[in-house]
């Protein structure tokens, strides 16, 4: 079994609490010392109590799934001889009701731009397997409720 640890830090700074309006700002801090702001979204609590520069966790969650997919499917192109040049991932995760009526990520759309170098590319029949693959074998992805689909990867 494998852990992985974040430290999360928020400080009250003399703000009025009670109220709730108080910065939803706070610090991410990762073992190998990366250390980034985060905050609420501005779309899910307004400015100025939230940090539109920092991350929020609904980024964060759909930044992960991606990262996740792109890690497998790089080492899944690799091992069947492709080399990719470049793998670029707009995605977009949908906030909404989930079954029960809570509000849920429900939905993160995976939207891969992918280059691939040399003489040997992927027909779309193999390019559609390896995303597959590298889809079963995400542990973000398998960790979640919500659809990872993706959405015409090229």
């Amino acid at each position: 079994m494998k852990e992985f640890e974040a430290r999360v830090a928020w400080q009250r700074a003399g703000q009025a609490f009670l109220d709730g309006r108080y910065s939803r700002a706070h610090d991410w801090e990762f073992d190998g010392g990366l250390r980034l702001r985060a905050s609420s979204s501005p779309l899910s609590v307004p400015l100025p109590m939230s940090d539109a520069a920092a991350v929020d966790p609904e980024e964060a969650l759909v930044a992960a799934a991606s990262s996740c997919h792109m890690l497998f499917f790089l080492s899944l192109a690799a091992s069947q001889g492709f080399t990719v040049d470049s793998y670029e991932d707009r995605a977009v995760g949908v906030l909404g009701a989930d079954e029960d009526g809570r509000v849920a990520m429900s939905r993160i759309e995976l939207r891969p731009a992918i280059v691939f170098a040399g003489e040997r590319q992927p027909s779309s029949t193999q390019l559609d397997a390896l995303h597959h693959a590298a889809h079963e074998r995400c542990y973000i992805a398998n960790s979640l409720k919500t659809a990872v689909i993706v959405m015409g990867a090229r």
